[in-house]
């Protein structure tokens, strides 16, 4: 079992450049940690600092080292050459394998600010996600569908294979990951019972669309701790307090080894990544955890 991260984007500090900084160090401290991966969010019209993808993904690479690193992707809020570009330039910087998450998006608000019709998210999503496939590869490309463009090409293209981890919680998104990606990524959201039915679903639609299972992933929201006391401590309050709407079971916390038999249940299901996002906002706590976190990797390499 690997164990990536996926920092934090949005900092409610006053001075900018600090929230910058800090996920400068964290993934500084990621790659001290040897964690696997090395992933940020995508998230538009926030009325609060938030990172976003593209740029500041280019700085923290500079931080990380040769294992993949990537960023998620709400494809229908994006136009599609306009990605593709993006990833191009990104996996060039990249010094190991990039990877794009991938997913439908939500809310309302950011399609609205976007100017994307969230009533067309599948479509969007699924001749997108073609469209950057495509110019990736070298290819040039036209379009007369829900995008519009004629004799579209990109240079740089990466330099290896991109990977395309599709996102998703319900049977037709998780069907898409099976027929479209290189990868299924669960939510943070599931419970552990619904994570395994959907890590089976996944590879029960890999076979009925002749396709070999890639990776399987998940994102855990978690914190570990110097001790199980101290996990306690910091993290029950947050997760009992209702932490993004999440049921607690769908959380993690603990020591390390308390964390590392948590991973492992979901090594037992079938789940060959977690990517990790820390409950905690506070930086020096998250930065212990993250080293922490090299331990519980070590606990679980051979799940």
């Amino acid at each position: 079992m690997r164990i990536g991260i996926s920092l934090t984007s949005f900092h409610t500090t006053r001075d900018v450049r600090e929230g910058a900084r800090m996920m400068i160090d964290r993934a500084a401290a990621a790659r001290a940690a040897r964690l696997d991966s090395l992933f940020v969010g995508d998230h538009h019209a926030m009325p609060a600092p938030y990172y976003q993808n593209v740029p500041i993904l280019g700085r923290l690479l500079a931080e990380w080292g040769p294992n993949p690193a990537g960023c998620l992707f709400l494809l229908p809020l994006w136009n599609p050459v306009l990605v593709a570009e993006q990833v191009g330039t990104l996996a060039s910087i990249a010094e190991g394998p990039f990877i794009v998450q991938c997913a439908l998006g939500d809310g309302r608000q950011q399609f609205s600010a976007m100017g994307a019709n969230i009533k067309h998210r599948p479509s969007l999503f699924e001749e997108g996600l073609d469209t950057v496939k495509r110019l990736l590869s070298g290819e040039t490309v036209s379009s007369e569908g829900r995008y519009r463009f004629e004799g579209a090409r990109i240079a740089p293209v990466p330099p290896e294979p991109v990977q395309f981890w599709v996102g998703g919680s319900a049977e037709p998104s998780i069907d898409r990951a099976a027929r479209l990606g290189d990868g299924f990524l669960a939510g943070p959201e599931l419970m552990p019972e619904l994570a395994k039915h959907w890590a089976q679903f996944y590879r029960e639609r890999c076979e009925a669309h002749g396709r070999k299972p890639g990776t399987v992933a998940i994102r855990r929201d978690i914190y570990v701790g110097e001790s199980s006391a101290e996990a306690e401590a910091v993290a029950r309050p947050i997760v009992e307090g209702g932490y993004r709407g999440h049921q607690p079971p769908a959380s993690t916390y603990g020591s390390a080894e308390e964390v590392a038999a948590r991973f492992a249940d979901y090594g037992a299901m079938g789940y060959t990544d977690i990517i990790v996002r820390h409950l905690t906002g506070d930086q020096s706590r998250v930065l212990g955890s993250i080293k922490r976190l090299a331990e519980v990797r070590a606990l679980v390499a051979d799940v």
